[in-house]
């Protein structure tokens, strides 16, 4: 078990935004049953499921954890959704290398979809601009610098992904070619909900599990979670962003 699987199996969305949320920007699309849709950084497979079950789209899931799939493959076959949902197991840059444009991306969360070292924010809108259809749709969501950190906070959260706050993140998507249809931060309270249930999964299952091999690290990495999130709770926020392709 790892920190990531334990946190996001007690959560319904990977992130920091509800899943009422991600459907009322998904209706906005209008796009019929049968459309075809990438979810990059599947997680548990929450938001795949529902594009499926609620929209009637052909998903495709792609995770990179082995973890992380182990669990959206439970939940697919779970909810019955199997025929409409095809998970893959990689890095989101070699599937969208070899994957015909699609009409919608959703992306929330995701982790380094152009495989380069700490991409700027455009650099991952560029590449999702190249893997949809004409006038094709990217629910983008991520964190949000809600005012500027501090140095060590920033250090921290931008280990492996640049980071923007909300104008920024809408500056990129229009540098890379995508009009902004719908931009919002979750409220806060939502975003706290998410900060308390990632590291309380963590807390319930190291105290049912104090003698399992994976305890320390779980533990190491849920304290880590828990001290950058107090940290820099007035500083990181989460924001969605409903973008057309245009060009």
């Amino acid at each position: 078990m790892t920190f990531p699987r334990i946190a996001y199996e007690a959560l319904e969305v990977c992130n920091g935004v509800t899943m009422a949320a991600i459907e009322a920007a998904v209706a906005r699309t209008g796009l019929a049953a049968g459309a075809e849709a990438l979810d990059i950084g599947a997680g548990n497979a929450a938001v795949a499921i529902r594009l499926a079950e609620v929209f009637g789209l052909d998903v495709t899931a792609i995770e990179m954890d082995p973890e992380m799939a182990a669990l959206a493959r439970a939940r697919i076959a779970e909810a019955g959704t199997g025929d409409r949902v095809a998970l893959v197991v990689a890095a989101s840059a070699e599937v969208l290398a070899r994957t015909p444009p699609v009409d919608l991306i959703t992306a929330l969360g995701t982790t380094n979809i152009t495989g380069e070292g700490r991409p700027p924010p455009e650099a991952g809108f560029v590449a999702l601009h190249g893997a949809l259809k004409p006038a094709g749709w990217l629910l983008w969501g991520d964190l949000v610098w809600l005012s500027e950190p501090p140095a060590p906070l920033r250090q921290i959260v931008e280990a492996t992904n640049v980071y923007a706050d909300h104008a920024g993140w809408q500056a990129a998507a229009r540098i890379a070619g995508f009009a902004v249809v719908m931009a919002e931060l979750s409220p806060r309270a939502v975003f706290d909900d998410y900060a308390r249930g990632l590291t309380a999964a963590a807390r319930r299952w190291l105290d049912a599990n104090p003698a399992a091999p994976e305890a320390g690290t779980v533990k190491h990495s849920a304290d880590r979670v828990q001290a950058m999130l107090d940290y820099g709770r007035d500083h990181i926020g989460f924001g969605l962003y409903l973008l057309r392709k245009t060009g």
